[in-house]
């Protein structure tokens, strides 16, 4: 016999794995954990759903309920006499400013309402403009006045400066509108906030307010 030829090999072939077949009480947990299962994820879904649509309702509530600042506009301001050398003999500012209310359900109580009229950060006259008043809902209130004699400190040096600056076109002056404000919606006031409406207003040769300064919104802040 030759050495090259090689007698057949047999490969055995690995044994078939055993079925184990489960109990009863297997499958019934199996089942039981499902339907566990299948019932957490309905339960988390819907909490979640619930969240979610009470988060928006909470936060268009509050949107709709905020207080907005008020809006503050100088609707006119008037400086007669500006031309005339003399003009500061009779000196007098007559100005109207308009308080705008643009909350939906929140009111203002104004109290100690007060104007200070400055000219280059000095100022030269202050007023009270009302002492108390509630501003309800959507609402604009028109307040004005006049300022002259002891109520306005304008001598003839300071009529020569405004004159320089008339000479180039405008003067321009700052009126600022103080109160104390309380908010109220419904039966609940809120505490004291001071309020600060900053208005710079620009009048031109006949003392009038310019357009570019006329119903112009004031910077209003607190402290």
């Amino acid at each position: 016999m030759s050495t090259s030829q090689q007698l057949p090999t047999h490969h055995q072939r690995e044994p078939k794995p055993i079925k184990r077949h489960h109990s009863a009480s297997y499958y019934v947990n199996r089942v039981r954990d499902s339907l566990t299962t299948r019932i957490s994820k309905i339960i988390c879904g819907i909490f979640l759903t619930l969240l979610f649509v009470g988060g928006i309702a909470v936060f268009i509530t509050w949107l709709s309920l905020r207080p907005h600042r008020p809006r503050i506009l100088i609707s006119n301001f008037f400086i007669p006499g500006l031309d005339q050398p003399d003009g500061f003999e009779n000196a007098e500012i007559s100005f109207n400013v308009t308080a705008r209310n643009a909350n939906r359900a929140v009111g203002y109580y104004y109290d100690s309402v007060e104007a200070f009229v400055y000219y280059r950060d000095r100022a030269i006259g202050s007023t009270p403009l009302v002492d108390s008043f509630y501003q309800e809902p959507k609402n604009t209130t028109n307040l004005s006045k006049v300022l002259k004699g002891a109520t306005l400190d304008v001598n003839s040096d300071r009529w020569r400066v405004f004159r320089k600056d008339f000479a180039r076109g405008a003067v321009v002056f700052r009126l600022d509108v103080t109160a104390m404000i309380r908010f109220k919606l419904s039966t609940w006031d809120s505490k004291r906030h001071r309020m600060h409406a900053n208005c710079d207003v620009a009048v031109g040769r006949d003392g009038s307010i310019l357009a570019t300064s006329k119903n112009k919104r004031c910077l209003v802040y607190f402290t």
